[in-house]
């Protein structure tokens, strides 16, 4: 099963990420955790030590890596490169075990002069069609807002698209153009979760705008969200009280399956 979590920057899609992999773990499930957020930070929310540890370096930044697999030097436009790679083993060399699940930080497609293909997304749209494609553990891609990441081909192999929503015009403007989105790319199964919320007032109006019947959960606002974080705590041992929330989306993409 293949979960992307999506929504506006700082809407939570690293929290909610964390938490749903740590459970799935827990529940016994082989996970491999992704970040692909380029502000991501999902290592640290599942409990890795980067000050002990070290910095992951994301995959697109490998650039040994790259050339060999592409035959072209990264930052290079034009030419001729493989735009089909061999990405099949990276996810056992280069990703990390964090608490009981693998994790892999691929970074973020580059920007391309003039639309051009470049090396480095050659092999990083490989190494998610594969992921997504034939790789058959449970997935949780914690990704930016939209679907740059994802091809046509990819986005259907998503099996559920979570999109993560705060209070908020912004972020409830966001969530429309990424349902609008999920569906132009075929994506069947697509909720949306209301995060820091303080009122039922809040919670009627976005499920008024968004659609009641796509709403899979809400998490009232948690100061010990904010405290584990600034902490550098594990969010999963800190924040109880959205587990039952995390819990029930679980469940209901498992009916799903």
């Amino acid at each position: 099963m293949k979960i992307a979590i999506t929504g506006k920057g700082g809407v939570g899609k690293t929290t909610l990420s964390s938490l749903l992999a740590r459970e799935l773990a827990e529940q016994g499930k082989r996970v491999l955790a992704i970040d692909a957020d380029p502000n991501g930070n999902l290592a640290e929310a599942l409990g890795y030590d980067a000050d002990k540890d070290g910095r992951i370096e994301p995959l697109i930044e490998k650039k040994a890596l790259v050339e060999e697999r592409t035959g072209s030097k990264p930052g290079s436009m034009g030419g001729y490169f493989v735009l089909n790679p061999r990405v099949d083993d990276l996810i056992d060399r280069f990703s990390i075990e964090v608490n009981g699940m693998r994790l892999m930080v691929t970074g973020d497609l580059k920007e391309a002069r003039g639309g051009c293909y470049c090396p480095e997304n050659a092999l990083l749209r490989s190494f998610l069609r594969h992921l997504m494609v034939e790789r058959d553990e449970w997935v949780v891609l914690d990704m930016e807002a939209g679907f740059e990441h994802l091809t046509r081909g990819t986005a259907e192999s998503v099996g559920a698209l979570v999109i993560v929503v705060e209070p908020g015009l912004r972020a409830i403007k966001t969530a429309e153009k990424i349902s609008l989105l999920a569906r132009q790319m075929n994506i069947g199964n697509v909720g949306y979760l209301i995060n820091k919320v303080h009122s039922e007032e809040q919670v009627s109006t976005i499920a008024e705008r968004l659609g009641p019947d796509s709403l899979w959960g809400v998490i009232p606002f948690d100061f010990k969200a904010i405290d584990a974080d600034f902490r550098g705590c594990a969010l999963y041992e800190s924040c109880d009280e959205m587990l039952g929330t995390v819990r029930e989306v679980i469940e209901r993409i498992k009916a799903e399956k």
